[in-house]
């Protein structure tokens, strides 16, 4: 740290340090809690960040903070304040971090600017305004506010009364001792591990020793969060850990449990893969429909409205958010009902409740897709688009046409496409080359779908659907088949694809866009991975081979798509993305 006369010499010594460092800027006379600074200073998610009397600025924002702080110079003088009630910034921070700052901004620079709530962070320019800021310094105790702070502000109902309370302290006691986010983000998936290594021994003991270490997981899953808004250490490693690891957790703990029941001479895989079907398509929804309306314009809606006010009534809050039964009260039914009952209970009671809260998910969506009047970004159309994953054959039949005609939505091509399909597999006879025709005609109604930029009211369907019947499709003919294990072959391909579509949302919230177009084609895209599974069907009837056929499917998607997306997010260009508002 070092000391500036003025913004000429601040300039001037700025080139001194390397430009790969991040450097900041803060007036000798601030004063303010020791939280402040560190929201204002060292959260690594934002090129430029200020509070009253400090900025920061990223290696990429730096030569904008130079041109800034030459401006600055020029404007005032060296050596005179940095005001300018024309044009600065609002009175009480006409300091040169505050000046500077709205340069930054006029420059096109994102300048976060923290919520401080009730911690003080000030420029006191006489003695009286000197005393009132040390008077708020004594009253608010910022420790306390930075534990609370660690901790979501929208989380479920079990996750925000049964966990948090403690979980934070746990968070604290991690920061004090060095531990990062991520060795409690790879501790809890190892305790996840272990409690479906528990499951899969099919006792009463490993029954019961499962449940706990899967609570004990929880725990550990939201105290990595904590930890990171405790000691803001975001990162972009951190951003793909947190994003994956829930799934795999919960994954594969349904597989333990289908092993341990398994054991016991209780086949209950298919329900195993139903729940992890239902529970991917339920997560597609919410990530379609967001994508499609977080910067609509003029976005208007009596759903929404309503759904706003019912948030004034603390009760429906909670009520509302068990409903759709989020990870927390998820995950807390399975670990209760794997130490009490039986697997084939735990699968029943989770395809119930995840099917209830789908229901009304689905249904408070589209009462707000079609009452809202909105216009849709381009960027919404592009995320649409890359949600859809369509592969070559879908592509290729979209560029032979002009998209669906008014009476063929996209929304309604791709229902119909996988109603053929999913029926095909369920109806057909096992076997038939029939189900194969059924997926050529999938295959050119989803390039029907995708024929035409997804901008219309209900056009965020179109990844559900297309999910539903990819992972529908699989289920049911490995189900169908009667070959030794082709549902759990199943359930690892299922796995396999379910990442690959989990890693595009969180690309696309990161900013940085879809995976790249020659993934998408090398491994099918939906339409062509449900059409080979067809084909396989058809061709490898009632054989091993079907089993053996899903198992290399399944691996080949797994390493493809694995080894893309572990470059991708230990590169540079990775976005910090975190889930601050999803219930999971």
């Amino acid at each position: 740290m070092v000391s500036a006369a003025d913004a000429g010499d601040a300039a001037a010594l700025l080139t001194d340090v390397p430009a790969e460092h991040r450097v900041a800027l803060v007036d000798p006379r601030f004063v303010g809690h020791l939280h402040a600074l560190r929201l204002g200073l060292t959260d690594p998610r934002f090129p430029a960040a200020t509070v009253p009397g400090a900025l920061t600025a990223q290696p990429q924002a730096r030569p904008a903070l130079v041109r800034a702080l030459e401006r600055t110079t020029a404007a005032v003088g060296a050596g005179a304040p940095a005001v300018d009630p024309g044009t600065g910034p609002a009175p009480g921070d006409g300091t040169v971090p505050g000046r500077i700052a709205v340069e930054l901004e006029a420059e096109g620079v994102a300048v976060q600017r923290p919520a401080l709530g009730s911690l003080v962070a000030a420029v006191p320019t006489d003695r009286d305004q000197e005393a009132a800021a040390v008077a708020g310094l004594v009253a608010v105790d910022d420790e306390e506010v930075r534990l609370r702070n660690a901790v979501k502000s929208r989380d479920g109902f079990f996750t925000t009364f049964c966990i948090s309370p403690y979980s934070r302290y746990i968070a604290r006691w991690c920061a004090r001792r060095g531990l990062t986010p991520n060795q409690v983000t790879t501790a809890s998936l190892i305790t996840a591990l272990i409690a479906a290594g528990s499951a899969a021994t099919g006792t009463r003991g490993g029954y019961i020793a499962a449940g706990i270490l899967l609570l004990v997981s929880f725990v550990l899953d939201c105290t990595d969060g904590q930890l990171a808004r405790y000691s803001l250490q975001y990162s972009t490693m951190g951003a793909w850990l947190d994003a994956t690891f829930d799934r795999a957790k919960e994954y594969a703990y349904y597989a333990g449990l289908a092993i341990g029941a398994a054991r016991g001479g209780d086949d209950v895989w298919v329900l195993a893969l139903g729940a992890m079907v239902l529970q991917a398509c339920r997560h597609i929804v919410d990530f379609s429909f967001n994508e499609a309306n977080h910067d609509s314009v003029a976005n208007t809606s009596p759903t929404a409205a309503l759904s706003d006010a019912l948030d004034n009534v603390g009760w429906t809050v909670w009520v509302r958010r068990i409903i759709v039964l989020p990870i927390g009260e998820r995950w807390a039914m399975i670990a209760v009902l794997t130490a009490l009952t039986t697997p084939r209970t735990v699968f029943c009671a989770l395809l119930i409740g995840c099917a209830l809260a789908a229901t009304y998910t689905l249904v408070g969506r589209l009462l707000r897709s079609v009452t809202r009047k909105a216009r849709r970004t381009e960027r919404a159309a592009r995320a649409l688009a890359d949600l859809a994953d369509s592969g070559p054959l879908a592509q290729a039949v979209a560029s032979l046409v002009h998209g669906p005609k008014r009476a063929l939505t996209a929304p309604a091509a791709a229902l119909i496409g996988t109603l053929v399909m999913v029926g095909a597999a369920l109806f057909l006879p096992y076997g038939s080359w029939l189900t194969v025709v059924a997926a050529a005609v999938y295959v050119v109604l989803s390039g029907f779908a995708v024929a035409r930029p997804l901008r219309r009211a209900l056009d965020w369907l179109v990844p559900p659907f297309f999910r539903a019947a990819e992972y529908v499709t699989i289920l049911v003919l490995a189900a169908r088949s009667d070959v030794p294990h082709a549902v759990p072959a199943a359930f690892g391909l299922v796995s396999a694809v379910a990442y690959h579509h989990y890693d595009t949302v969180y690309r696309i919230r990161g900013g940085t866009g879809a995976p790249p177009r020659w993934l998408v084609r090398t491994i099918g895209g939906h339409e062509g991975r449900t059409a080979l599974v067809a084909v396989l069907a058809a061709s490898l009837t009632h054989t091993s081979g079907f089993t053996t056929a899903l198992t290399a499917l399944a691996v080949a998607v797994a390493l493809v798509v694995l080894v893309e997306s572990i470059r991708f997010w230990v590169s540079s260009s990775a976005p910090a993305v975190h889930d601050e508002g999803e219930l999971a």
